[in-house]
């Protein structure tokens, strides 16, 4: 029951919260960093290769995408809730996000606009999102772990 009472608090808090999603795989809620666990989305300001090999803002796009997703559901009534299994070390909970009951870590690898990342939990919708050539599965990209690594060392 202490535990039922924790959670429905900690729910309720977020539906009356301020969102702001920062990228495809990252959102704050209030003053808490939420970084959704088990996949990885290209970095806000990074280029892919579209199926013309032309560069378009796949960073963004993922982005916009997580944002509309929330948006969407919250204008529908729908609330958001996040389930902390984690955190990283930059002190970001490592959470499991739903708008109404649509996951949507799950929804962001099946979209193409995220890829399963240090898990294996997403791993199936990751193929079949490169199999279909969603997102940016419909050309080449580089993966988000290494752009931001490259990132970097451009800086030091």
């Amino acid at each position: 029951m202490k535990y039922l009472l924790i959670l429905m608090f900690f729910f309720v808090q977020i539906a009356n919260a301020k969102i702001k999603v920062i990228d495809g795989d990252s959102l704050k809620i209030d003053d808490k960093e939420i970084r959704l666990i088990g996949i990885d989305s290209p970095e806000y300001f990074q280029l892919c290769k579209d199926k013309d090999n032309q560069d378009y803002e796949c960073g963004y796009q993922a982005y916009q995408y997580l944002k509309l997703l929330i948006d969407s559901g919250i204008k529908n009534g729908k609330k958001l809730k996040c389930r902390k299994k984690d955190t990283d070390k930059y002190h970001r909970e490592l959470s499991e996000c739903f708008i109404g009951k649509k996951n949507l870590n799950r929804a962001m690898v099946k979209s193409g606009n995220a890829i399963s990342y240090w898990s294996e939990k997403y791993k199936k919708l990751e193929n079949k999102a490169r199999k279909n050539k969603k997102g940016i599965w419909q050309g080449r990209f580089m993966r988000p772990e290494l752009y931001r690594i490259l990132e970097k060392y451009k800086k030091e």
